[in-house]
């Protein structure tokens, strides 16, 4: 019988850790018991994934990321090379932090990016369609099509649902690359799609 999905003979997937159908799972990875992993995802090498971690269909996480306890991925997102997750505010090497009640969850919606090299603070929301630059460390909620960067990451433009940039001025914008319609808001706020999907 053909296995749903694959994984690589240095890979270890624990019992009781649930994988979907065409799922990939590379070199050294690790995915630990009452993980749920969706349908078609890449995980690359080295990658962890603690108990309780949620990834949703068609998400692709680069090498050498760890997914703690508390984690949820939507459908479609990009993990870049070495993102760098946490889940305990107040950490402690001489007091156990180990119980649940002191994660704290990171949520990133479906379609959102994250570069290589970015931080997320536990207890951020990543919104839809998202793009957090390289080496960004997200100390707060990130607005849905909105592109931050810099340390502590700040909002510096906007991104359409195909990755391009996006003209930041008031009223109906259009992506130059797929024709995407959007509308920015007049204090430059909130940017809201017209049209469902543009890819």
């Amino acid at each position: 019988m053909t296995p749903r999905f694959s994984v690589h003979p240095s890979a270890c997937v624990d019992e009781g850790a649930e994988v979907g159908e065409g799922t990939r799972i590379w070199h050294f990875s690790h995915v630990m018991p009452g993980a749920r992993i969706g349908r078609d995802c890449i995980l690359g090498q080295n990658v962890f994934v603690a108990s309780g971690v949620r990834i949703g269909d068609g998400c692709k996480v680069q090498n050498n990321v760890s997914l703690y306890q508390g984690v949820i991925l939507e459908e479609q997102v990009f993990v870049g090379p070495s993102v760098v997750f946490t889940n305990i505010r107040t950490p402690r090497a001489h007091i156990p932090r180990n119980d649940a009640r002191f994660f704290a969850s990171t949520l990133v919606r479906r379609r959102a990016s994250l570069g290589a090299n970015s931080t997320l603070v536990c207890g951020v929301s990543v919104g839809v369609c998202a793009m957090v630059g390289a080496g960004a460390v997200v100390t707060c909620d990130v607005a849905a099509y909105s592109l931050v960067m810099g340390v502590p990451a700040r909002a510096c433009g906007w991104v359409c649902d195909c990755g391009e940039g996006l003209d930041a001025a008031p009223g109906l914008t259009l992506c130059a690359a797929c024709g995407a319609r959007y509308l920015l808001d007049e204090v430059g706020a909130v940017l809201t799609p017209m049209a469902r999907d543009c890819v």
